[in-house]
């Protein structure tokens, strides 16, 4: 059903009004957009920003474990296949201990550190970038309209984005997703969600596995 638009203005990337409640467990309502098909937490849920800095707290992604750097390699090891040498690279939403960036700092490119809890860099939005990483970050973002208009303007044409989240198949499969038991993620997209980001911001989308995306600014 379309859900009026007094219980909920639009949706947070396309401003589409045409909304339906797509799940609903003892915790959380999701909506799920008509028009890009993303799903998203109404803000009335959300943490505050003291409670999502203390869950981010919590997390342990040392570069010096083994498992955790062949995660990240699932989203590295394709990226640095697009890669000319010696790019420069932000690592957008790093959190407290950034580990992404060392991975493509030991294959020789430059990167830029920025997250809105631990590292407030703001120089970073008047440059231009090769490439820029989102490991486990579009998820969170209470704003992703902005947040993605504003990451493809820093990219230079021809510029790669990479981004690493889990995609929504279905209502049923979602019933039962692990992903919407953290309370921090509140955007959840599927393929039609990343079709739309792509035509969008006029850039070519590629599907590495489950949950790598790769996005080529044209």
């Amino acid at each position: 059903m379309i859900l009026p638009g007094i219980y909920e203005p639009c949706c947070p990337l396309c401003s589409s009004k045409e909304l339906e409640l797509f799940f609903e467990d003892k915790k959380r309502i999701y909506r799920r957009c008509f028009y890009c098909q993303l799903v998203f937490v109404p803000k009335r849920y959300w943490l505050s920003a003291k409670d999502e800095m203390a869950t981010y707290d919590l997390h342990e992604n040392d570069i010096r474990d083994q498992g955790y750097r062949r995660f990240l390699s699932r989203l590295s090891t394709p990226l640095l296949e697009k890669l000319d040498s010696k790019q420069k690279g932000l690592d957008f939403g790093c959190g407290p201990g950034p580990a992404l960036s060392v991975l493509l700092e030991e294959k020789g490119h430059q990167m830029d550190l920025y997250d809105p809890f631990y590292y407030t860099n703001p120089s970073v939005f008047y440059k231009k970038y090769d490439f820029i990483t989102a490991t486990e970050v579009v998820e969170h973002l209470r704003d992703p309209d902005r947040d993605f208009s504003t990451v493809f303007k820093m990219l230079k044409r021809g510029g790669w984005l990479g981004i690493m989240t889990k995609l929504v198949i279905d209502e049923r499969a979602f019933s039962q997703w692990h992903y919407i038991r953290d309370m921090t993620h509140i955007c959840f997209y599927s393929r039609t969600t990343f079709e739309y980001i792509a035509q969008r911001f006029n850039a070519d989308l590629s599907f590495v596995g489950k949950d790598v995306i790769l996005l080529n600014k044209k």
